[in-house]
């Protein structure tokens, strides 16, 4: 199928259902599934000392199913919970050391997979790709921004 203007956004989302089904068969010999594997990596990229809610909001889930998802992240050791200061009912997320060692394996993983996959391109044509990504999410923003008013 020839990629134009009217199907490029489709070719996109179906791209990265693709490499999400990639990483989560590399990433599953670390015992972890798509549901675990990518609340840790987002918590490492956003920080400790995040809210629930903020994960949540960026990993994409929310209402009971982040909870129990936490539940079962918690009890695997990976992250903590802890009281927010300054909002009794809110819960602030932490990574555990073994938490950290394992979005150091996910990394590690993502790297490997991003190695191979990106040898056949130049260095210039992944610095355009970059380029067109970064507008792209610009673009897409704005248009979300303008869609929720």
């Amino acid at each position: 199928m020839k990629i134009d203007s009217g199907n490029i956004l489709f070719r996109l989302s179906r791209l990265t259902r693709r490499w999400r089904q990639v990483l989560d068969l590399e990433v599953q010999s670390a015992g972890l599934t798509d549901a675990t594997w990518r609340p840790l990596l987002h918590l490492h990229l956003l920080g400790n000392g995040i809210r629930q809610k903020d994960l949540a909001a960026s990993v994409g889930i929310e209402g009971p199913s982040v909870v129990r998802l936490l539940d079962t992240l918690v009890a695997m050791g990976l992250i903590q919970r802890s009281e927010d200061a300054g909002d009794r009912r809110a819960k602030l997320l932490s990574l555990t050391p073994e938490g950290l060692l394992v979005v150091a394996r996910i990394q590690e993983t993502v790297r490997d997979l991003d190695s191979e996959l990106l040898t056949p391109f130049t260095v210039d044509e992944i610095n355009q790709l970059a380029n067109f990504v970064l507008r792209l999410e610009t673009s897409v923003s704005s248009l979300h921004l303008r869609c929720k008013r």
